[in-house]
Protein backbone atom coordinates (compact mmCIF):
# COMPACT_ATOMS: atom_id res chain seq x y z
CA UNK A 1 0.00 0.00 0.00
CA UNK A 2 1.40 3.01 -0.79
CA UNK A 3 1.68 6.02 2.14
CA UNK A 4 3.05 8.30 -0.28
CA UNK A 5 1.97 9.43 -3.27
CA UNK A 6 3.86 12.18 -5.59
CA UNK A 7 2.40 12.81 -8.91
CA UNK A 8 3.54 15.13 -11.57
CA UNK A 9 5.25 17.63 -9.07
CA UNK A 10 6.16 20.74 -10.63
CA UNK A 11 7.73 23.64 -8.76
CA UNK A 12 9.51 26.95 -9.79
CA UNK A 13 10.77 29.85 -8.36
CA UNK A 14 11.72 33.59 -9.24
CA UNK A 15 14.57 34.47 -8.51
CA UNK A 16 15.49 38.37 -8.49
CA UNK A 17 18.88 40.33 -9.75
CA UNK A 18 18.50 43.11 -7.16
CA UNK A 19 14.83 43.55 -5.75
CA UNK A 20 14.25 47.20 -4.58
CA UNK A 21 12.98 46.86 -0.79
CA UNK A 22 11.56 50.46 -1.17
CA UNK A 23 9.18 52.26 -3.30
CA UNK A 24 11.59 55.10 -3.78
CA UNK A 25 14.11 51.88 -4.88
CA UNK A 26 11.17 50.54 -6.96
CA UNK A 27 10.50 53.60 -8.94
CA UNK A 28 14.32 55.11 -8.98
CA UNK A 29 15.11 51.43 -10.00
CA UNK A 30 12.81 49.72 -11.80
CA UNK A 31 15.52 47.39 -13.78
CA UNK A 32 15.90 45.27 -10.02
CA UNK A 33 12.37 44.14 -10.19
CA UNK A 34 13.74 41.86 -13.03
CA UNK A 35 13.43 38.31 -12.17
CA UNK A 36 14.03 35.18 -13.65
CA UNK A 37 11.60 32.21 -13.36
CA UNK A 38 13.76 29.16 -12.84
CA UNK A 39 12.24 25.53 -12.55
CA UNK A 40 13.48 23.49 -9.71
CA UNK A 41 10.73 20.64 -10.30
CA UNK A 42 9.38 19.49 -13.11
CA UNK A 43 7.46 16.81 -13.41
CA UNK A 44 8.19 14.36 -10.54
CA UNK A 45 6.23 10.94 -9.87
CA UNK A 46 7.21 8.38 -7.51
CA UNK A 47 5.04 6.26 -4.76
CA UNK A 48 6.48 4.90 -1.22
CA UNK A 49 4.84 1.76 0.00
CA UNK A 50 4.18 1.85 4.06
CA UNK A 51 7.31 0.64 5.81
CA UNK A 52 9.66 2.01 2.99
CA UNK A 53 12.88 4.10 3.19
CA UNK A 54 13.93 6.07 0.25
CA UNK A 55 17.00 8.44 -0.02
CA UNK A 56 16.83 11.21 -2.26
CA UNK A 57 19.82 12.10 -3.77
CA UNK A 58 21.54 14.64 -6.39
CA UNK A 59 24.15 17.62 -6.37
CA UNK A 60 23.22 20.88 -4.66
CA UNK A 61 20.50 22.86 -6.19
CA UNK A 62 19.03 19.92 -8.03
CA UNK A 63 14.95 20.13 -5.71
CA UNK A 64 15.95 17.07 -3.61
CA UNK A 65 15.35 19.80 -0.53
CA UNK A 66 12.05 21.63 -2.30
CA UNK A 67 10.42 18.65 -2.58
CA UNK A 68 11.00 17.27 0.83
CA UNK A 69 9.18 21.07 1.98
CA UNK A 70 6.66 20.42 -0.45
CA UNK A 71 6.02 16.93 0.99
CA UNK A 72 5.76 18.42 4.32
CA UNK A 73 3.91 21.07 3.20
CA UNK A 74 5.65 24.22 3.65
CA UNK A 75 6.03 25.04 -0.08
CA UNK A 76 2.67 23.81 -2.25
CA UNK A 77 3.69 23.07 -5.74
CA UNK A 78 2.37 24.93 -8.82
CA UNK A 79 1.01 21.89 -10.42
CA UNK A 80 0.94 17.91 -9.10
CA UNK A 81 -0.34 16.13 -6.13
CA UNK A 82 1.08 15.07 -2.86
CA UNK A 83 -0.82 12.70 -1.05
CA UNK A 84 0.47 11.61 2.76
CA UNK A 85 -1.69 8.73 4.79
CA UNK A 86 -1.13 9.28 8.52
CA UNK A 87 1.12 11.35 11.00
CA UNK A 88 3.84 13.19 9.52
CA UNK A 89 7.03 13.90 11.62
CA UNK A 90 9.60 16.26 9.70
CA UNK A 91 13.32 16.74 10.40
CA UNK A 92 14.19 19.55 8.16
CA UNK A 93 14.06 22.78 10.51
CA UNK A 94 15.10 21.73 13.56
CA UNK A 95 13.32 23.32 16.33
CA UNK A 96 11.65 25.65 14.33
CA UNK A 97 8.72 27.04 17.24
CA UNK A 98 11.41 26.95 20.11
CA UNK A 99 11.09 29.78 21.52
CA UNK A 100 14.16 31.07 23.38
CA UNK A 101 12.58 32.42 26.37
CA UNK A 102 10.89 29.44 27.04
CA UNK A 103 12.53 26.62 29.12
CA UNK A 104 14.09 23.06 27.36
CA UNK A 105 10.58 21.40 29.27
CA UNK A 106 8.19 23.92 27.82
CA UNK A 107 9.96 23.93 24.11
CA UNK A 108 8.71 19.92 24.31
CA UNK A 109 5.53 20.60 24.90
CA UNK A 110 4.88 23.17 22.31
CA UNK A 111 7.30 21.82 19.95
CA UNK A 112 5.20 18.40 20.44
CA UNK A 113 2.40 19.90 20.04
CA UNK A 114 2.75 21.17 16.86
CA UNK A 115 3.49 16.98 15.99
CA UNK A 116 -0.24 16.56 16.62
CA UNK A 117 0.29 14.88 20.14
CA UNK A 118 -1.72 15.78 22.75
CA UNK A 119 -0.85 17.16 26.29
CA UNK A 120 -1.02 13.42 27.66
CA UNK A 121 0.87 12.20 25.18
CA UNK A 122 3.69 14.52 25.62
CA UNK A 123 3.41 14.23 29.54
CA UNK A 124 3.77 10.48 28.95
CA UNK A 125 6.67 10.54 26.92
CA UNK A 126 8.65 13.97 28.47
CA UNK A 127 11.35 11.66 30.51
CA UNK A 128 11.73 9.69 27.50
CA UNK A 129 12.53 12.82 25.05
CA UNK A 130 14.62 14.47 27.67
CA UNK A 131 16.77 10.77 28.55
CA UNK A 132 17.42 10.48 24.54
CA UNK A 133 18.32 14.16 23.75
CA UNK A 134 20.94 13.79 27.34
CA UNK A 135 20.11 17.19 28.51
CA UNK A 136 18.87 16.30 31.88
CA UNK A 137 21.04 18.67 33.77
CA UNK A 138 19.89 21.76 31.61
CA UNK A 139 16.06 20.81 30.31
CA UNK A 140 14.52 23.06 33.28
CA UNK A 141 16.87 26.33 32.07
CA UNK A 142 15.95 28.88 28.86
CA UNK A 143 16.19 27.55 25.52
CA UNK A 144 18.54 30.76 24.65
CA UNK A 145 21.40 29.97 26.93
CA UNK A 146 21.98 26.09 25.04
CA UNK A 147 24.66 25.99 22.60
CA UNK A 148 23.70 25.16 19.04
CA UNK A 149 24.07 21.26 19.97
CA UNK A 150 22.45 20.99 22.50
CA UNK A 151 19.67 23.11 20.70
CA UNK A 152 19.62 20.58 17.95
CA UNK A 153 19.69 17.63 20.11
CA UNK A 154 16.55 18.64 21.94
CA UNK A 155 14.85 19.49 18.87
CA UNK A 156 15.82 16.17 17.48
CA UNK A 157 14.29 13.77 20.41
CA UNK A 158 11.36 15.82 19.96
CA UNK A 159 11.02 14.99 16.55
CA UNK A 160 11.89 11.35 16.52
CA UNK A 161 9.52 10.69 19.94
CA UNK A 162 6.04 11.59 18.15
CA UNK A 163 5.42 8.23 17.04
CA UNK A 164 4.74 9.58 13.45
CA UNK A 165 3.90 7.12 10.31
CA UNK A 166 5.73 8.81 8.29
CA UNK A 167 9.63 10.30 9.07
CA UNK A 168 11.09 13.46 6.28
CA UNK A 169 14.12 13.89 7.37
CA UNK A 170 16.83 16.75 5.48
CA UNK A 171 20.45 16.53 5.48
CA UNK A 172 20.46 16.45 9.88
CA UNK A 173 21.90 13.02 10.90
CA UNK A 174 25.06 15.24 11.85
CA UNK A 175 23.69 16.06 15.57
CA UNK A 176 25.99 16.58 18.46
CA UNK A 177 28.74 14.64 18.90
CA UNK A 178 30.02 11.23 17.74
CA UNK A 179 28.33 9.02 20.46
CA UNK A 180 24.95 10.95 19.82
CA UNK A 181 25.03 10.55 15.94
CA UNK A 182 25.37 7.12 16.51
CA UNK A 183 22.57 6.86 19.21
CA UNK A 184 20.50 9.07 16.15
CA UNK A 185 21.87 6.35 13.68
CA UNK A 186 20.33 3.37 15.51
CA UNK A 187 16.89 5.11 16.81
CA UNK A 188 16.50 5.60 13.02
CA UNK A 189 17.11 2.06 12.22
CA UNK A 190 14.82 1.17 15.09
CA UNK A 191 11.73 3.73 13.95
CA UNK A 192 12.29 1.65 10.24
CA UNK A 193 12.05 -1.55 11.69
CA UNK A 194 8.51 -0.76 13.38
CA UNK A 195 7.07 -0.47 9.89
CA UNK A 196 8.02 3.36 9.94
CA UNK A 197 7.87 5.36 6.43
CA UNK A 198 10.67 7.17 5.66
CA UNK A 199 12.12 9.44 3.05
CA UNK A 200 15.48 11.27 3.71
CA UNK A 201 17.44 13.90 1.69
CA UNK A 202 21.18 13.13 2.58
CA UNK A 203 24.86 13.70 0.74
CA UNK A 204 25.97 10.57 2.51
CA UNK A 205 25.57 7.69 0.18
CA UNK A 206 26.55 5.42 2.94
CA UNK A 207 24.01 6.88 5.87
CA UNK A 208 21.55 5.98 2.38
CA UNK A 209 23.08 2.43 1.86
CA UNK A 210 22.32 1.57 5.39
CA UNK A 211 18.90 2.97 5.94
CA UNK A 212 17.41 2.78 2.31
CA UNK A 213 15.48 -0.08 0.60
CA UNK A 214 15.60 2.77 -2.88
CA UNK A 215 17.36 5.75 -3.94
CA UNK A 216 15.81 8.42 -6.36
CA UNK A 217 18.48 10.03 -8.04
CA UNK A 218 16.75 13.74 -8.94
CA UNK A 219 18.96 15.89 -11.88
CA UNK A 220 17.46 19.34 -13.51
CA UNK A 221 14.40 18.64 -11.93
CA UNK A 222 13.42 15.29 -12.92
CA UNK A 223 14.23 11.39 -11.82
CA UNK A 224 17.04 10.21 -13.50
CA UNK A 225 17.12 6.81 -12.14
CA UNK A 226 15.38 4.28 -9.29
CA UNK A 227 16.50 1.59 -8.04
CA UNK A 228 18.19 -0.04 -5.02
CA UNK A 229 21.10 2.47 -3.34
CA UNK A 230 23.63 -0.55 -4.98
CA UNK A 231 22.38 -0.10 -8.18
CA UNK A 232 22.04 3.95 -8.14
CA UNK A 233 24.89 5.35 -6.08
CA UNK A 234 27.52 3.77 -8.78
CA UNK A 235 25.91 5.44 -12.01
CA UNK A 236 25.64 8.78 -9.56
CA UNK A 237 29.09 8.62 -8.28
CA UNK A 238 30.44 8.21 -11.77
CA UNK A 239 28.39 10.93 -13.52
CA UNK A 240 29.12 13.41 -11.09
CA UNK A 241 33.06 12.59 -11.01
CA UNK A 242 33.05 13.10 -15.09
CA UNK A 243 30.99 16.52 -14.73
CA UNK A 244 33.80 17.20 -12.32
CA UNK A 245 36.41 16.80 -15.10
CA UNK A 246 34.23 18.78 -17.49
CA UNK A 247 34.04 21.78 -15.43
CA UNK A 248 37.83 21.80 -14.42
CA UNK A 249 38.48 21.54 -18.09
CA UNK A 250 36.33 24.28 -19.41
CA UNK A 251 37.93 26.43 -16.22
CA UNK A 252 41.64 25.92 -17.77
CA UNK A 253 40.47 26.22 -21.69
CA UNK A 254 38.19 29.54 -21.45
CA UNK A 255 37.62 28.75 -25.19
CA UNK A 256 35.26 26.15 -24.54
CA UNK A 257 32.65 27.97 -22.97
CA UNK A 258 31.72 29.03 -25.76
CA UNK A 259 31.30 25.38 -27.37
CA UNK A 260 30.02 23.47 -24.98
CA UNK A 261 26.78 23.57 -22.83
CA UNK A 262 26.63 24.06 -19.43
CA UNK A 263 26.07 20.60 -16.77
CA UNK A 264 23.32 22.18 -15.78
CA UNK A 265 22.35 22.44 -19.40
CA UNK A 266 22.63 18.80 -20.21
CA UNK A 267 19.38 16.69 -21.01
CA UNK A 268 19.95 13.45 -21.38
CA UNK A 269 17.37 10.65 -20.96
CA UNK A 270 19.32 8.01 -19.76
CA UNK A 271 23.18 9.10 -18.10
CA UNK A 272 26.14 6.96 -18.43
CA UNK A 273 26.60 4.06 -15.91
CA UNK A 274 30.34 3.57 -14.31
CA UNK A 275 30.51 0.92 -16.68
CA UNK A 276 29.61 2.81 -19.74
CA UNK A 277 31.84 5.81 -18.26
CA UNK A 278 34.31 2.56 -18.59
CA UNK A 279 34.01 2.41 -22.02
CA UNK A 280 34.80 5.37 -23.42
CA UNK A 281 38.72 5.46 -22.40
CA UNK A 282 40.04 3.37 -19.31
CA UNK A 283 42.32 4.20 -16.71
CA UNK A 284 41.97 1.22 -14.35
CA UNK A 285 40.10 -1.71 -14.72
CA UNK A 286 39.08 -4.69 -12.74
CA UNK A 287 40.27 -8.12 -14.69
CA UNK A 288 38.81 -10.65 -11.99
CA UNK A 289 38.09 -10.76 -8.62
CA UNK A 290 37.54 -14.14 -6.37
CA UNK A 291 37.39 -14.79 -2.75
CA UNK A 292 39.93 -17.99 -2.01
CA UNK A 293 39.01 -20.10 1.19
CA UNK A 294 41.05 -21.77 3.74
CA UNK A 295 41.42 -24.43 1.49
CA UNK A 296 43.34 -22.66 -1.05
CA UNK A 297 40.28 -22.28 -3.74
CA UNK A 298 37.57 -20.11 -4.79
CA UNK A 299 34.70 -22.69 -4.39
CA UNK A 300 32.00 -19.81 -3.52
CA UNK A 301 30.80 -21.99 -0.60
CA UNK A 302 32.50 -20.70 2.53
CA UNK A 303 31.83 -21.48 6.36
CA UNK A 304 30.95 -18.98 8.94
CA UNK A 305 34.38 -17.64 10.74
CA UNK A 306 36.50 -19.22 7.81
CA UNK A 307 39.92 -16.68 7.05
CA UNK A 308 39.32 -15.85 3.25
CA UNK A 309 41.37 -13.81 0.95
CA UNK A 310 40.02 -11.37 -1.75
CA UNK A 311 41.83 -11.46 -4.82
CA UNK A 312 41.07 -8.08 -7.07
CA UNK A 313 43.48 -8.56 -10.48
CA UNK A 314 43.56 -5.21 -12.62
CA UNK A 315 45.62 -3.77 -15.00
CA UNK A 316 45.83 0.23 -15.24
CA UNK A 317 47.58 3.14 -16.95
CA UNK A 318 49.89 4.73 -14.14
CA UNK A 319 51.19 7.57 -16.36
CA UNK A 320 47.35 8.54 -16.35
CA UNK A 321 46.92 8.33 -12.86
CA UNK A 322 46.98 10.27 -9.15
CA UNK A 323 46.37 7.70 -7.15
CA UNK A 324 43.38 5.47 -6.45
CA UNK A 325 41.35 3.77 -3.89
CA UNK A 326 39.34 0.56 -3.59
CA UNK A 327 36.40 0.38 -2.20
CA UNK A 328 34.42 -2.57 -1.33
CA UNK A 329 30.71 -3.33 -0.48
CA UNK A 330 29.00 -6.38 1.19
CA UNK A 331 25.57 -7.44 0.34
CA UNK A 332 22.95 -9.88 1.23
CA UNK A 333 20.94 -11.76 -1.54
CA UNK A 334 18.06 -9.22 -0.68
CA UNK A 335 20.05 -6.12 -1.01
CA UNK A 336 20.49 -5.27 2.33
CA UNK A 337 24.07 -3.44 2.75
CA UNK A 338 26.20 -6.14 4.74
CA UNK A 339 29.70 -4.21 5.51
CA UNK A 340 31.55 -1.37 3.25
CA UNK A 341 35.13 -0.02 3.32
CA UNK A 342 38.09 1.83 1.23
CA UNK A 343 41.25 2.03 1.73
CA UNK A 344 40.89 6.05 1.53
CA UNK A 345 38.74 5.65 5.05
CA UNK A 346 41.20 2.95 6.33
CA UNK A 347 44.05 5.93 6.42
CA UNK A 348 45.73 3.72 3.51
CA UNK A 349 46.38 6.91 1.69
CA UNK A 350 46.14 6.97 -2.30
CA UNK A 351 47.39 3.76 -4.18
CA UNK A 352 50.06 3.97 -6.69
CA UNK A 353 49.05 0.98 -9.10
CA UNK A 354 51.34 -0.99 -11.54
CA UNK A 355 50.08 -1.63 -15.15
CA UNK A 356 49.13 -5.21 -13.95
CA UNK A 357 49.24 -6.01 -10.52
CA UNK A 358 46.86 -7.96 -7.91
CA UNK A 359 45.47 -6.29 -4.61
CA UNK A 360 44.85 -8.86 -2.09
CA UNK A 361 42.50 -8.20 1.03
CA UNK A 362 42.65 -10.75 3.90
CA UNK A 363 39.85 -11.29 5.84
CA UNK A 364 40.72 -13.03 9.16
CA UNK A 365 37.25 -13.75 10.10
CA UNK A 366 34.05 -14.23 7.66
CA UNK A 367 31.55 -13.68 10.29
CA UNK A 368 28.64 -13.24 8.32
CA UNK A 369 25.71 -15.14 9.17
CA UNK A 370 24.54 -18.53 7.12
CA UNK A 371 22.86 -16.62 3.69
CA UNK A 372 24.12 -15.77 0.09
CA UNK A 373 26.27 -12.53 -0.27
CA UNK A 374 28.01 -10.66 -2.73
CA UNK A 375 30.57 -8.03 -3.16
CA UNK A 376 30.45 -4.80 -4.92
CA UNK A 377 34.42 -3.90 -5.97
CA UNK A 378 35.38 -0.33 -7.12
CA UNK A 379 38.73 1.67 -8.29
CA UNK A 380 38.16 5.29 -7.63
CA UNK A 381 39.48 8.55 -7.80
CA UNK A 382 40.26 10.79 -4.63
CA UNK A 383 36.89 12.74 -5.76
CA UNK A 384 35.42 9.07 -5.98
CA UNK A 385 34.94 9.17 -9.64
CA UNK A 386 34.48 5.03 -10.54
CA UNK A 387 37.30 4.26 -12.68
CA UNK A 388 35.96 0.81 -12.74
CA UNK A 389 32.94 -0.09 -10.81
CA UNK A 390 32.23 -4.11 -10.80
CA UNK A 391 28.62 -5.06 -9.11
CA UNK A 392 28.62 -8.26 -8.10
CA UNK A 393 32.06 -8.82 -8.59
CA UNK A 394 32.41 -11.91 -6.22
CA UNK A 395 29.14 -14.01 -5.48
CA UNK A 396 28.89 -16.61 -2.11
CA UNK A 397 27.89 -18.53 0.28
CA UNK A 398 27.84 -18.72 3.53
CA UNK A 399 27.06 -22.05 5.87
CA UNK A 400 26.92 -22.50 9.49
CA UNK A 401 25.92 -25.50 11.86
CA UNK A 402 24.48 -22.94 14.14
CA UNK A 403 21.05 -21.70 13.13
CA UNK A 404 21.90 -17.61 13.49
CA UNK A 405 19.85 -14.80 12.48
CA UNK A 406 20.77 -11.18 11.52
CA UNK A 407 23.97 -10.55 9.48
CA UNK A 408 27.23 -10.74 11.45
CA UNK A 409 28.42 -13.43 13.70
CA UNK A 410 29.98 -12.24 17.25
CA UNK A 411 32.49 -13.73 18.86
CA UNK A 412 31.23 -15.25 22.07
CA UNK A 413 31.66 -17.91 24.66
CA UNK A 414 29.09 -19.02 27.33
CA UNK A 415 29.74 -19.93 30.76
CA UNK A 416 27.81 -21.09 34.11
CA UNK A 417 28.62 -20.48 37.03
Amino acid sequence: MAVIEVLDVKKSFRVYSDKGKTLKEKMLFQKRNQYEERLVLNGISFQVEKGEAVGLIGHNGCGKSTLLKLMTKIFRPDSGTIRIQGRVSSLIELGAGFHPDMTGRENIYTNASIFGLTKKEIRNRMEEIIAFSELEDYIDNPVRTYSSGMYTRLAFSVAIHVDADVLLIDEILAVGDASFQAKCFEKLLEIKAKGTTIVIVSHSLVQIEQICNRSIWIENGKIQMEAPPNEVHPSYLAYMGKQKRVLSNKESKPELKKVEKSVLETKAEVLPKSEEVQKEEWKARIVKAELIGENGTACGNYRTGEKVLLKIAYQAKPEQLNGVLIGLLFFRKDNFTCYGTNTLRERLGLLKLKEKGEILCEIEKLNLVKGSYWIDIAIRSEDMFAYDYKAKAVEFTVYSTVDEVGVAKLDHTWKFQ
